[in-house]
């Protein structure tokens, strides 16, 4: 019986290894992945579509400028977040994009105040 006990407890031993060694090479192939899917130049093109329609709604909504502007900071950090979320769990090494929620923000920042300066143009046209 003991014979049978200790092939058991080796068998156990070797499927958890060869668990593990599965979940250490896919788990970061996957958050690669992700992170590719998170930081390509379309998804990049998508969140600041996002960004836009999240502030024209709020500002059609009847929300002051400052308001809107603040709220959309947020709307978008929440993204950064996530990616900095996942970066965390890779690693923090991913072809050096380490910085690019700080870049995403800067684009964000410039168009709103292009947006704003536009209307304030507009406004006093009329």
């Amino acid at each position: 019986m003991i014979d049978s006990e200790r092939k058991d407890k080796k068998l156990e031993a070797e499927n958890v290894k060869e668990i593990l060694g599965v979940v250490s090479s896919e788990v970061p192939a996957l958050i690669k992945n992700i992170l590719g899917s998170v930081f390509s130049e379309e998804a990049g093109k998508n969140m600041g579509k996002a960004a836009a329609a999240y502030y024209k709604e709020l500002r059609n909504g009847g929300l002051p400028e400052q308001v809107a502007v603040k709220m959309t900071e947020d709307y978008m950090r929440t993204f950064t977040s996530l990616g900095d979320m996942l970066r965390g769990a890779g690693g923090g090494k991913w072809s050096g994009k380490e910085h690019i929620g700080d870049e995403i923000e800067r684009k964000i920042h410039e168009r709103l105040e292009r947006k704003r300066e536009e209307k304030e143009e507009e406004e006093e046209d009329e």
